[in-house]
């Protein structure tokens, strides 16, 4: 049995939406985790020393990427901030952001609280303390109350998805990665992951005979399913040490890379078992790697 915090109904305001060097959009699995425990971490700070949270789900209610399209542009432009003019009236440089305005509700697994602990007071104090975060670098305008949830039973579990409908929960779906690199010759995690994203069109000759010839296209994906690309971690590509003017002198320091791979958003119903949909930290030292996974992954 899972304890549950839920926070349904959060909407956030200008959000990281440049989740990779290579991606732009749902913003990364690391920026949630990290919002996530920036959140325990105040919690064991206040009056919950020994509240620890292990698991994730993320449900998009909605989402709007702020890029601009012209009609007869081809790509889309970011919309940027309007930041102040200098004291010449010119504008100042700056770096654009990706960023977008999204409502999701987040399912926080957690371990059992010790005895003494009173489940109102958590709520009250987990309500105060979202006030003061930010989540994926985006404000947070308001929230509905959270509540403590469990899937005790199937109607628990069943109770839980109906509260999160109508959204899509993003899950992983690495294994797709895999099939597709164990079929090539040469792997190439690029090439696989593109293959999936890729839209083929075919054009077909539909011949009549009282009329003239129609010309039916269609468009078609490797695999059905709303598949994307998503930010999972990062790899290390330098030895752990330490940085001229690191921000934390007491913890090693390394260089790293995005971790890439594929992910599918789905209907609440479509998900059978928490750990479908659930996701955590998961660390490969010998491989350098610092990575989000879904739980049903490494359980």
């Amino acid at each position: 049995m899972s304890r549950l915090l839920l926070i349904p109904n959060i909407k956030i305001q200008n959000a990281n939406a440049l989740s990779s060097p290579y991606t732009i959009g749902f913003p990364a699995m690391t920026a949630w985790l990290g919002g996530v425990h920036a959140l325990q971490r105040k919690l064991n700070a206040s009056h919950y020393p020994d509240l620890k949270f292990t698991g994730v789900a993320v449900a998009c209610k909605q989402i709007d990427l702020q890029t601009h399209k012209g009609q007869g542009d081809y790509i889309a432009s970011i919309i940027g901030t309007g930041n102040p003019l200098t004291k010449t009236g010119s504008r100042p440089s700056f770096i654009e952001e990706a960023r977008c305005h999204l409502t999701v509700s987040l399912v926080i697994e957690y371990e059992e609280l010790g005895w003494g602990v009173d489940p109102d007071g958590l709520m009250i104090e987990v309500s105060q303390q979202l006030h003061r975060l930010k989540l994926a670098g985006g404000d947070i305008l308001e929230f509905s109350p959270p509540e403590l949830q469990s899937d005790e039973t199937e109607e628990d579990y069943k109770k839980l998805i109906r509260k999160l409908m109508p959204s899509y929960v993003l899950t992983e779906r690495r294994d797709l990665m895999l099939d597709a690199m164990q079929a090539q010759d040469e792997p190439d995690a690029i090439t696989a992951l593109l293959d999936y994203l890729t839209v083929k069109n075919r054009s077909e000759i539909i011949a009549h005979d009282n009329k003239a010839d129609e010309i039916q296209w269609t468009a078609k994906r490797k695999t059905s399913g709303w598949i994307v690309p998503i930010a999972t971690g990062f790899q290390g590509i330098s030895e752990l040490g330490s940085a001229k003017n690191q921000r934390d002198a007491d913890t090693p320091h390394r260089f790293a890379e995005s971790v890439l791979t594929l992910g599918e958003f789905k209907m609440p119903y479509q998900i059978k078992t928490l750990n479908d949909m659930l996701w955590s930290y998961h660390v490969e030292l010998e491989n350098n790697l610092y990575l989000c996974q879904q739980k049903s992954t490494h359980n």
